[in-house]
């Protein structure tokens, strides 16, 4: 499936290159760890089964707009959707465009690591943002009633998940 839509200014919008170090990874959107049909299970399990997750048109577009209204506000540096691969999928996509390492925090108690970082829940986005424009996000998030989570932070040369193995870039290209 693909999109097309016409921006009215070029300059604003976001890419998926990581921008800057020391900024903050925030996850719009639930994570509820579905793996039905997922890429972790064919490539990793070697299993193709269950169903994809379900669509929530109503999530899909208050998250959709969210984030589109932070973009245009300027408050948005790098945007990457959730998708096929999961969490971890899409910030290491992040990191190579951008040539930055990046810390994610450990996956939160009551959703297993495996599912956390490559579960593929619907309407979800990976957002980088300045220290400075945090707050006035979660405010926005929680006023909108969207799931708003910070996981990380940008900078160095690896991608690190709590406290395992970092993986530098070149070894993760």
């Amino acid at each position: 499936i693909g999109g097309v839509g016409l921006l009215a200014d070029i300059d604003k919008r976001a890419t998926i290159d990581l921008k800057d170090d020391g900024h903050v990874l925030a996850l719009v959107g639930e994570t509820k760890g579905h793996l039905g049909a997922s890429l972790y299970l064919r490539e990793i399990a070697g299993r193709e089964v269950g169903a994809p997750p379900t669509v929530d048109l109503t999530a899909e577009r208050r998250n959709g707009d969210f984030v589109r209204q932070a973009i245009l506000q300027g408050k948005i540096k790098a945007c990457h959707d959730v998708a096929d691969g999961g969490l971890l999928v899409a910030v290491a996509e992040m990191a190579l465009a951008g040539k930055r390492g990046v810390t994610l925090n450990a996956a939160p108690a009551g959703i297993p690591a495996h599912a956390y970082f490559f579960g593929e829940d619907q309407a979800r986005y990976v957002l980088e943002i300045a220290p400075a424009d945090l707050p006035a996000l979660e405010a926005a998030a929680k006023a909108a009633g969207v799931p708003f989570a910070i996981i990380g932070e940008t900078g160095g040369q690896a991608l690190t998940i709590g406290s395992e193995r970092p993986i530098s870039l070149g070894e993760l290209r």
